[in-house]
């Protein structure tokens, strides 16, 4: 009678550990579809915090086929990619449910970093007889978010 418990016990640990496997990966990826959901620009529109920005990233040319995504997360790593998202999505998260959200949302220096990385990777040919040390936007104003409505010299 001692043999069948040892083989319960791992049957058990073996459910058990398949259980909580798929606990977490629940927790890391959320529930079905949000991880794609929450790469949309709809959904980051979707606070009012950040509707002046969605509104001119609609309104923003060739950019506006992007997802904010494209440009606003480390995209050479997939891994690294989601886990600047996670990290940024519970920033987002608690700064919105704290009532810490500034009035006006500024780009943080790593998220310049990303944005120029991102504007490098895609444009490269383009690019590649430019000053990499100025950020792309100091030319192209219309990509910042609050100016895409604006033409400026």
């Amino acid at each position: 009678m001692m043999s069948s418990k040892p083989g319960k016990t791992v049957v058990t640990l073996i459910i058990a550990g398949g259980g909580v496997a798929v606990l977490l990966l629940f927790l890391v990826l959320g529930p079905p579809k949000l991880l794609a959901k929450s790469e949309q620009p709809d959904f980051c529109g979707s606070c009012h915090v950040m509707e002046s920005e969605h509104d001119a990233w609609s309104h923003a040319g060739a950019h506006r086929r992007k997802l904010c995504v494209d440009c606003h997360l480390p995209n050479d790593n997939t891994a690294v990619h989601y886990m600047w998202k996670g990290l940024d999505g519970m920033k987002d998260v608690l700064l919105f449910y704290s009532g810490m959200v500034p009035e006006k949302i500024r780009i943080t220096s790593h998220g310049a970093k990303v944005v120029q990385a991102n504007c490098i990777r895609c444009h490269e040919q383009t690019v590649m007889s430019i000053d990499p040390d100025r950020k792309c936007w100091e030319c192209h104003r219309r990509l910042i978010h609050t100016r895409s409505g604006a033409m400026q010299t």
